[in-house]
């Protein structure tokens, strides 16, 4: 029986053309906001990528093994070295993979792209603005909007200098980009230091710190109860989750979130400086508007803290909030760090390019994404005539109009049946009659009309109105 791995899907021609509607638009509104494309390897050394997603994304890494002779010898080795060692038995998992693996699949974009940041430093013009759209892939357990392979497309902008202007342009960029695609959608913000400070209010210790952002950001999800449990069973007190829990419940505006988180946050100067932040953004992005995006301040939002350390951005759609994630980004100042460059800050967006595909069908917003693998087909009558319409099919090409033509001299009605199938909307006969009168006979399948033509021109111009 044939099937495919788990997590991975084809694409028909269809689904492709939606697609490249996608990427087409992303990429467009990406180049007018003046970021620039680069690619990066699927394969990372791992050294690259362990330690920069947390103990989650190290258990979800497609590691690689070696290949070939090289395998071989290399599980020889192993074996040899185990045998006599305790230790490496007692952790024959995490021996195994560094004794036989160095390279991994990449697990998303933004880790690579500071890679080629620090290997490319002296290159690049700062600051640096880059995107690219490209598949990544996550060991995760599949499901309905989880792949194990899927596209993302990212934008980020890499400096040694600091500005909370680059974050009003990403949510600009995501206004952009789902206004062309008339999909409305929310974006979610929130503040690291926000959560630190509110941490330090409640008492929390240090060490807790991961225990609390990995559950708290349960909160929409679960609610309130199974938070409080799941955090008092990591060892969270009571008191402590009760004094902060209210900020979570709230449901206003920015503004009373504001103030009541101004009032709360007083003595604590990391909490004020993530308040602050928040505020330059949320006021400056009201005076220059949004279109069909909704910025609204989510307390309890808490991705990405392996890296994160500012802002934190979430995109869901606005007819369904509950739906999962189609997008998100934020700051990591500290990410190039780890590859050995220091002072340079970071901020970036990603957006799910599966996800928005199937957020979009869901709703039928694909309905001006027509799937036409060619415009023309011309029919067969036989070499000669085939011959003698080529001139034709070239010019139509250089034209930029794609045309077809049927391979053999079969019936008509078997040509024509081709087109329909094949969402080709018209055809175009040059038979001996066609040759002699030097016409160009074409029939618009969807109109089911057909006119001759004397001029080629004439029918580029019948054919581009129509495209």
């Amino acid at each position: 029986m044939i099937n495919l791995p788990k997590g991975t899907r084809d694409y028909s021609s269809l689904e492709i053309s939606k697609r490249n509607y996608l990427i087409q638009t992303i990429r467009t509104q990406f180049e007018l906001f003046g970021f620039d494309p680069i690619e990066t390897p699927s394969i990372e050394n791992i050294s690259t990528l362990v330690g920069k997603y947390g103990e989650e994304g190290d258990t979800l890494m497609f590691k690689l093994l070696h290949s070939g002779n090289f395998f071989k010898k290399k599980f020889l080795d192993f074996l040899k070295k185990i045998k006599n060692d305790q230790k490496m038995v007692n952790n024959m998992e995490k021996c195994f993979i560094e004794h036989m693996s160095n390279k991994a699949l990449r697990y998303d974009l933004t880790v690579p792209f500071v890679r080629y940041v620090v290997m490319h430093k002296n290159e690049i013009v700062f600051p640096f603005k880059r995107y690219q759209i490209q598949p990544v892939w996550r060991a995760d357990k599949p499901q309905k909007g989880r792949l194990r392979e899927f596209y993302q497309c990212d934008a980020d902008m890499i400096s040694f200098s600091w500005s909370l202007w680059e974050e009003i342009e990403l949510i600009q960029l995501c206004d952009e980009i789902f206004t062309k695609l008339n999909f409305p959608i929310i974006i979610y913000i929130n503040h690291i230091d926000i959560l630190r400070g509110l941490v330090e209010i409640a008492g929390i210790k240090n060490n807790l710190w991961k225990y609390f952002t990995t559950s708290l950001d349960k909160w929409n999800k679960i609610g309130r109860d199974l938070v409080k449990k799941e955090m008092l069973s990591k060892g969270i007190t009571s008191l402590s989750f009760d004094k902060v829990a209210f900020f979570f419940d709230m449901k206003e505006n920015f503004y009373h979130k504001e103030k009541h988180l101004t009032i709360a946050l007083q003595n604590s100067e990391i909490g004020k400086k993530g308040l602050r932040d928040l505020s330059f953004i949320y006021r400056k992005i009201n005076n220059i508007s949004l279109q069909n995006t909704k910025l609204e301040w989510n307390i309890s939002l808490a991705r990405g803290m392996n890296y994160y350390t500012g802002t934190i951005l979430e995109i869901v759609p606005f007819y369904n909030k509950s739906f999962i994630s189609i997008g998100g980004g934020g700051r990591y100042d500290k990410l190039a760090h780890s590859f050995g460059l220091n002072n340079i800050y970071g901020v970036g967006i990603s957006l799910g390019l599966d996800r928005i595909y199937l957020a979009m069908e869901q709703k039928n917003l694909f309905q001006t994404v027509s799937n036409y693998p060619s415009k023309v087909l011309f029919i067969n009558f036989g070499n000669e005539e085939v011959l003698y319409a080529y001139t034709i099919i070239k010019f139509l090409r250089k034209k930029g109009i794609s045309t077809q033509l049927y391979p053999n001299a079969d019936k008509i009605g078997k040509q024509f049946r081709y087109a329909n199938d094949n969402n080709i909307p018209f055809v175009i006969s040059i038979g001996k009659n066609e040759i002699n009168k030097n016409k160009i006979r074409m029939k618009d399948l969807q109109k089911r009309t057909e006119k001759e033509y004397d001029n080629i021109n004439n029918v580029v111009n019948q054919l581009t109105k129509k495209l």
